[in-house]
C-alpha cells in the first residue's frame, strides 16, 4: 500500500492517518512498530506527525486471511446500512467476534471488508456485543471515527437497547429496576453474579409485556452493558430466563438456548440529523416457545 498524505491530514499522527486504510489504530501501531511502514523512505515512530504530500508505504498490512465461506455464520439480516455504520440482526448460535474456542464462523468474519474501527484488530467495528445464543440487533461501525462516536453514545447511555426475555415465574411489580453490581461469581468463576468480590456498576430496567400461566414475558432496557447482565440480574431476583443453560433450566418449551432477543435498537445517527430506530421480531424458535408458554 502506498499513498500521499492528503492536505486535510497535515499534522496528524502517523497511526491516526493509517487507522482507516488498515482497519484499526491498533493494527496501524503494530505495523509501525514492526518497521513495516515508512514515511518518505524511512521508518518513523507511530507518534510522528505527517505532512501533506508525505509518501507513506506499508510493506505488509498483515490482515488475517478471510475464513473459508463454509466456516462463515448462517445468513444474517442487515436492518440498516449507510457509508458509516450498519445495524445487523444477528441469528442465534453466532459468536460476534473471535474468542477462545470460536476462532472462525463469527459475525466479524462475515462482515470482513464492511466493518472497521476500534483498538482491537480482532473486533473491527464492534461497538457492543450479544452472547452467542442471544439473537437480535446490534450496531457496527464502518470506520474509526464512527466507532469512536458510537462508543461515546453508548457511554452516555444514548443508545437505547431493548430486549424481550421470557422468565420463570412473575416479578412482584409490573415494572422495576435491578441495580446491583456484577462480576465473576466468588464460587464459580465461569459465571457472572451479584455475589462477587469484583463487582462493577450494573442496572437493568424491566417491564411486564405479557403475563402467562407459569412464565412472564419482560421487556428489558439496559442502562449498562456488562457480560451476561440480563441473565445474571434476572437470576438474582429469582426469575431466570427460560431455557438458559447457565443461569436457569435448559430445554423448557423445546428451547436449545435462552429466551432472550435484542428486539429494538435506537440512537441518533452521529453523521446525519436522522434517528436510527429498528425493531426485530422474535425468531421462529422463540415464537414457538412463547406459543407453548401461552397454552
Amino acid at each position: 500500500m502506498e499513498f500521499a498524505v492528503p492536505p486535510e491530514a497535515d499534522g496528524e499522527r502517523l497511526d491516526v492517518v493509517l487507522a482507516i486504510p488498515l482497519g484499526s489504530r491498533s493494527r496501524a501501531q503494530r505495523l509501525i512498530d514492526e518497521g513495516a511502514v515508512t514515511v518518505n523512505g524511512r521508518p518513523v515512530a507511530k507518534r510522528h506527525q505527517v505532512r501533506a504530500g508525505d509518501d507513506i508505504v506499508v510493506a505488509e498490512v498483515g490482515r488475517p486471511a478471510l475464513p473459508d465461506p463454509s466456516e462463515r455464520p448462517a445468513a444474517f439480516r442487515v436492518a440498516y446500512e449507510d457509508d458509516r455504520l450498519l445495524v445487523v440482526d444477528k441469528p442465534p448460535g453466532v459468536v460476534v467476534h473471535p474468542a477462545r474456542g470460536h476462532a472462525t464462523g463469527t459475525l466479524v468474519q462475515a462482515l470482513a471488508g464492511r466493518a472497521a474501527g476500534g483498538e482491537d484488530e480482532e473486533r473491527p467495528g464492534i461497538v457492543h456485543r450479544l452472547d452467542k445464543d442471544t439473537s437480535g440487533l446490534l450496531v457496527v461501525a464502518r470506520d474509526e471515527e464512527t466507532h469512536r462516536l458510537l462508543k461515546a453514545l453508548l457511554q452516555r447511555r444514548e443508545i437505547r437497547r431493548e430486549y424481550l426475555a421470557l422468565v420463570e415465574g412473575r416479578p412482584p411489580a409490573r415494572r422495576g429496576t435491578i441495580d446491583a453490581p456484577l462480576g465473576r461469581d466468588r464460587r464459580d468463576r465461569t459465571r457472572i453474579s451479584t455475589e462477587t468480590d469484583d463487582g462493577r456498576e450494573a442496572r437493568t430496567h424491566f417491564e411486564i409485556e405479557q403475563a402467562l400461566p407459569q412464565t412472564t414475558l419482560l421487556r428489558i432496557t439496559l442502562e449498562t452493558g456488562r457480560t451476561h447482565q440480563i441473565r445474571a440480574h434476572l437470576l438474582a431476583i429469582g426469575h431466570p430466563v427460560v431455557g438458559d443453560p447457565v443461569y436457569g433450566t435448559p430445554g423448557r418449551y423445546g428451547l436449545s438456548r435462552q429466551f432472550l432477543h435484542a428486539t429494538r435498537l435506537a440512537f441518533d445517527n452521529p453523521w446525519t440529523p436522522d434517528r436510527v430506530d429498528f425493531s426485530s421480531p422474535l425468531p421462529e424458535d422463540l415464537a414457538t416457545a412463547l406459543a407453548l408458554a401461552e397454552a
